[in-house]
């Protein structure tokens, strides 16, 4: 049974494996080599990372092959196990401490003078972790994420700004806690992820930046709307596209109004859920009176079609869900295997409610093939999905061979 811990000492061996360069076949294969054995598989491997299990007499040789200290890996396992007095090696565990409860990001008194040089660079640093959450997944980039959201929160409270430097800061500290939070969330963190999010939020609103504060916490609300906290979910989703306003940039309203049609999907509120994407559309289709900040570039009609999309499916409408998805993915560039992966694993499950099991498997198996090398809880749990709606035709043999080789992962 995984919990926290064995997922962090999952993500934790997962970056590991990716920063030696080493595909799960191959980190098998290795350690196979090193101990002389030939009992290790790339499954097993993959039940590491997804922490099912917590290896132990094969630490030596995953120090050996990943070339880091034995005494690192050990302190790791030992959290993972749920010793106390263990840490996890990661640059951070958590970002409570940032921003306690209740308390305001105030610039310092004394120190070094900040100008808009400074706001530009962290701008910069902010736009390119977005840009690696495009091809990285949230495994692999928390730690230089949470790094990232540390130096912007420091650099802020121990310097000198004048009143425009200290909003721009703000500005860039908001952003970079929306985009540490959906990496945390990716990597299966959700209280860090939590964290990041109301630090963003805290700040954009210092800033008054409403746009930027709705973009924040409609993230936290997409975060809630899929993991149990529907009604929540929907409140806060309806109430960041409120704040925003209607003078918010067309392109920035789409993205809120998309927030809460899928809120309203994951609470079975099907006719607020239409309503919601017929507005997304259409406030696509206005003339920008604004720029568009820089964090919403990934907003296209392309990605409003993959919103429709999920939600026809999860409402179980496939005759409208299986064209979108299939000329969406057509043009997706497979740079992109995370999102690959989840909107392959969408299509799937229309598929499968369309009655064509033998194409629903086809997409299982490629959803499993991508998320398997991924250090997303996002794909993983959606592999999960997949594999458990195919259940109902296990009967037909395409389904059956796909779950024979695969249906462990619902033991997960």
């Amino acid at each position: 049974m995984t919990n926290d811990r064995t997922r962090s000492f999952g993500d934790y061996l997962a970056a590991l494996r990716r920063g030696a360069g080493l595909s799960q076949n191959q980190m098998a294969a290795r350690l196979c080599l090193a101990s002389g054995t030939a009992s290790v598989t790339r499954s097993e491997v993959s039940r590491w990372e997804r922490g099912v299990r917590v290896p132990g007499a094969w630490l030596p040789f995953l120090a050996q092959v990943l070339a880091v200290p034995h005494s690192e890996l050990r302190q790791a396992a030992a959290y993972a196990r749920g010793d106390d007095r263990a840490q996890l090696p990661v640059p951070s565990r958590t970002l409570a401490d940032l921003l306690p409860d209740g308390e305001r990001l105030t610039p310092g008194e004394s120190g070094r003078h900040l100008g808009a040089a400074d706001v530009a660079e962290l701008a910069g640093r902010a736009h390119a972790l977005r840009l690696a959450d495009d091809v990285l997944s949230g495994g692999d980039l928390i730690g230089p994420a949470y790094r990232e959201l540390h130096r912007a929160v420091d650099l802020y409270r121990n310097a000198v700004v004048s009143e425009a430097t200290g909003q721009g800061l703000l500005v860039q500290i908001g952003e970079l806690g929306q985009i540490v939070g959906w990496i945390a969330s990716d990597a299966g963190r959700l209280a860090d992820a939590e964290h990041a999010y109301r630090i963003g939020i805290d700040a954009a609103r210092q800033a008054g930046d409403t746009t930027l504060a709705a973009n924040v916490a409609g993230s936290l609300a997409y975060q809630w709307s899929n993991n149990g906290r529907t009604r929540d979910g929907v409140a806060l989703a309806e109430a960041a596209a409120q704040e925003a306003g209607g003078d918010a940039p067309p392109v920035a309203r789409a993205l809120f109004l998309d927030r809460v049609a899928w809120a309203h999907t994951r609470a079975e509120q099907p006719q607020p859920a239409m309503r919601a994407l017929a507005m997304a559309h259409e406030a696509l289709s206005e003339e920008a009176r604004t720029p568009a900040p820089d964090w919403a570039y990934w907003v296209d009609r392309s990605e409003l079609e993959v919103m429709d999309a999920r939600v026809f499916t999860e409402l179980r409408r496939p005759l409208r869900a299986v064209p979108l998805l299939t000329r969406v993915l057509g043009q997706y560039a497979p740079t992109h295997a995370r999102e690959m992966a989840l909107y392959r694993s969408w299509l799937a499950v229309a598929l499968a409610d369309a009655n064509e099991p033998e194409q629903a498997a086809e997409e299982a198996r490629r959803v499993v093939a991508l998320s398997g090398d991924l250090a997303s809880e996002r794909t993983a749990d959606r592999a999960r999905v997949v594999l458990a709606r195919l259940r109902e035709y296990e009967a037909v043999p395409e389904v059956d061979a796909v779950l024979r080789d695969h249906g462990h992962l619902l033991l997960t």
